[in-house]
């Protein structure tokens, strides 16, 4: 008897165990964006900032452009495919005036067989959930850096980048900035100055060059047109 019972109460937490509701990767990250919110509420129509950890190591992105009002959304290890479900906490909650996405790097590196085609399809389900929206926010696709501790996967970035820019160039209201090229060297090679100690995230070298590119695209608060194109 009692070992019928021990069996019964194994079983009934076993079945409450599988019972529980999957963790989403991310949900701890994204839940403290709107507790942020509820005791710093962020401006009314910012640039917001999503993607993976590029954008949340940026930790002092507002001292980078001052008189802009920038909302960083970015959680670390995020993919595009992450960006789409948490879409109505990290862009929907929000009025942008502009949106700046990084992402594409973790989606190809958490891929066993690294997959362009994917990425672009995720980049344009990111693309048209933003559209349905708003359909004439500017936007504007920071280019998949080049990383020493990812170099084994240099093509398939430059590959889909290519593939996302051959896109973006089909639509409106959006733009690809480039910033792989300048994080090279001449000849095509890394530049390890760039990278903080796991050669994979960036310095204040790496986010000097991110800032100087994409300082000009930035949409000012009283501009009534979209941003210009990258140089």
């Amino acid at each position: 008897m009692k070992k019928l019972l021990i069996c019964f109460l194994a079983c009934c937490w076993y079945g409450l165990v599988l019972a529980q509701p999957a963790i989403r990767p991310f949900e701890k990250e994204v839940a403290a964006f709107a507790r942020q919110d509820s005791l710093h509420p962020p401006p009314a129509k910012p640039i917001l900032l999503i993607g993976s950890s590029s954008f949340t190591k940026w930790t002092d992105v507002q001292q980078y452009f001052p008189g802009y009002d920038i909302l960083n959304r970015g959680f670390g290890g995020s993919s595009l495919e992450d960006l789409i479900y948490y879409a109505p906490q990290i862009l929907f909650a929000y009025t942008p005036r502009q949106i700046i996405v990084y992402g594409g790097e973790n989606d190809l590196a958490a891929s066993p067989q690294p997959s362009t085609k994917l990425v672009l399809k995720r980049f344009k389900q990111l693309y048209g959930l933003i559209r349905n929206q708003w359909p004439s926010v500017p936007i504007v696709y920071v280019s998949i850096k080049p990383s020493p501790a990812r170099w084994q996967l240099e093509n398939s970035f430059v590959e889909a980048n290519e593939r996302i820019k051959g896109f973006i160039q089909k639509q409106n209201d959006v733009l690809f900035l480039d910033v792989h090229t300048e994080m090279l060297t001449t000849r095509g090679e890394t530049r390890p100055e760039l990278y903080i100690g796991d050669r994979l995230h960036m310095n204040e070298k790496g986010y000097e060059i991110w800032k100087n590119r994409l300082f000009p695209l930035l949409l000012p608060a009283n501009a009534a047109a979209g941003p210009g194109s990258p140089q």
